[in-house]
């Protein structure tokens, strides 16, 4: 008396279909115990037209209404037409972030470095006058900008002539 096909729905088993499924069983335990795949328990229900399911997924949990979004800082394009960049000047990198030594050209726009855990209520941005044609102030400029170890190394010793590297690390 067990469906094993699509043409096995005969009248006892889809009676056994609607009273597993009046029951409140899921569809993989009437699979189960009818010898058939959920998904042919799922397509028959739905021939059938009986009633709907509420989500597996959504069962028994209510999630909390979440918080409103932040606002977050307009794409740099939107907010200051695009200006030549600044001369590269390198500096210490031992000097920590603080006022600027150099005279930069400040916009009008406030500068979007994010400051603590987004997810705690104490997050903000900078919100200091951004350097014209990036997002951040001049001190969080000199932090997102400056040029990695590697690549500092690399620019060294690309202007270091083959043999003479050869010779500084003993003939390697």
């Amino acid at each position: 008396m067990f469906a094993t096909s699509s043409a096995d729905w005969d009248t006892d088993t889809v009676c056994r279909l609607r009273q597993l499924w009046a029951e409140g069983h899921s569809t993989a335990e009437i699979g189960r115990r009818m010898g058939i795949s959920k998904n042919a328990v799922v397509g028959k229900a739905h021939r059938l037209d009986l009633p709907a399911r509420p989500s597996p997924i959504r069962r028994g949990f209510d999630t909390p209404p979440r918080p409103p979004r932040r606002p977050s800082c307009p794409p740099l394009a939107q907010l200051v037409p695009l200006a030549p960049t600044l001369p590269h000047v390198r500096e210490a990198t031992s000097r920590k972030p603080g006022p600027s030594a150099l005279a930069v050209p400040r916009g009008k726009t406030p500068c979007c470095w994010p400051i603590g855990e987004p997810s705690s209520p104490s997050f903000h941005f900078c919100g200091a006058e951004n350097v014209i044609g990036k997002p951040y102030c001049p001190e969080h400029c000199y932090l997102a900008y400056r040029k990695s170890r590697r690549s500092l190394e690399r620019d060294v010793l690309g202007s270091i002539s083959e043999p003479a590297v050869q010779a500084s690390w003993g003939g390697m």
